[in-house]
């Protein structure tokens, strides 16, 4: 008997080995054929072909992405990685080919404009479950007794009365403490208010998650609990990120794009670079002898081909070569050099020990600055970070 995903009132439940109090099979997620074959939901891309300002940004692109699986997809800067999620989200059309999607999944991708206003940050995410905040609002003022009873059910199903405090376990893991999660949006900078945005995402668990540089608004914490997060998650990802610990760790697949065309190799990225790497190699070393044997048949034209006796064992080397596929390389593509100056080493060095201590502040931390180089200087929001750097960059200097 084939095994269907774990749903919460027909929705996926967004973490593996989560309790579940209510479960059912879905029959929407799952295809069967005559044969008695179930088939799980896919995100495929065939032969899509994308030219932006004249620009070929994907080439005949294919791929097909099961169900359940996180996927994490790289490329150089302006191969396209974030024209293919605008894609899947409807948002561009491509020249060529097609984009097909289950029926039953729900897509989900942070918003391009972070959450402002009064709304408090908590709020502000549990309005991300649609479904939610509709039942809620359908409760009030509702007479009929038989459609309360319907409309409560529902709400049990979906885990609606625990979503409060799965939504404060998100803010939380983002770096946002109980006491600023009833804060109003609007008194957050922007980048801090695209950390909502992330939690209103994850909040709301689609079905099939897009996610591009998630980790440029986090520091070293948040990243560490997303990426934990993310290892749990039971539903479908494409995960755009050049943290390559996060693509180690956090997918079972690498969607490879390059030369607009996509590629895909399970494993993460470090497996990713080895199968890669290896790919390449026996590619060249067939490339050589197609053209060492290449010139062994050309050599054997060009020897016997006015002789009568072998005019046609010629001739019929000669179809050979032209029939004959040559082996295509992938060349890598090109990376700009980019060269940085060496810097005055100082003739004298000396350390300064800055120890911060505050009854006030999340942690005390001890820090040895060098005064020729750089250190980079971690800690959580509001531990005088900047407060310390501005207090000592008056008194240094490279050239001492």
């Amino acid at each position: 008997m084939l095994a269907t995903p774990d749903l919460v009132g027909g929705r996926l439940s967004p973490f593996q080995g989560e309790e579940i109090t209510c479960c059912n099979k879905s029959r929407e997620l799952w295809r069967v054929t005559a044969f008695g074959y179930a088939f799980p939901p896919m995100l495929i891309i065939d032969n899509v072909t994308v030219r932006i300002a004249g620009r070929m940004i994907l080439d005949g692109a294919s791929a097909a992405i099961s169900d359940g699986r996180k996927v994490g997809l790289i490329g150089r800067n302006g191969a396209g990685k974030t024209t293919l999620l605008k894609l899947i989200l409807g948002e561009y059309e491509s020249e060529t080919g097609r984009i097909e999607l289950s029926r039953s999944w729900r897509v989900g991708a942070v918003a391009q404009e972070a959450p402002a206003g009064p709304q408090s940050l908590i709020d502000a995410v549990l309005t991300a479950d649609k479904e939610r905040t509709e039942l809620l609002a359908a409760l009030e003022g509702e007479p009929d007794p038989m459609r309360l009873g319907e409309i409560h059910a529902r709400l049990d199903a979906i885990l609606a009365y625990a979503a409060p405090a799965r939504a404060a376990r998100i803010l939380a893991g983002l770096g946002f403490p109980e006491e600023d999660q009833r804060r109003p949006c609007a008194e957050f900078s922007g980048g801090w208010r695209m950390r909502v945005a992330l939690a209103a995402l994850l909040f709301a668990a689609p079905d099939l998650l897009l996610l591009d540089e998630p980790t440029n608004y986090l520091d070293l914490e948040g990243a560490l609990w997303l990426e934990d997060y993310l290892k749990r998650y039971r539903g479908t990802m494409l995960l755009v990120s050049h943290d390559r610990d996060l693509l180690n760790r956090a997918v079972d697949s690498i969607l490879h794009l390059e030369h607009g065309k996509l590629t895909l190799y399970s494993g993460g990225y470090d497996s990713f670079v080895e199968i890669r790497d290896q790919k390449r190699a026996l590619d060249a070393a067939a490339r050589a002898q197609q053209e060492a044997e290449r010139k062994r048949i050309q050599a054997f034209i060009d020897r016997f081909r006015s002789k009568a006796s072998k005019a046609s064992q010629a001739q019929s080397r000669i179809k050979w070569l032209e029939k004959m596929k040559p082996v295509t390389l992938v060349t890598a593509e090109r990376l700009a050099a980019i060269t940085l100056p060496s810097p005055k080493l100082s003739r004298r060095r000396w350390w300064r020990s800055i120890e911060s201590q505050s009854a006030t502040r999340r942690e005390n931390r001890c820090s040895r600055i060098c005064r020729c180089g750089s250190i980079p200087m971690t800690g959580w929001r509001c531990s005088a970070r900047t407060a310390m750097a501005n207090r000592h960059s008056p008194n240094c200097s490279p050239d001492v």
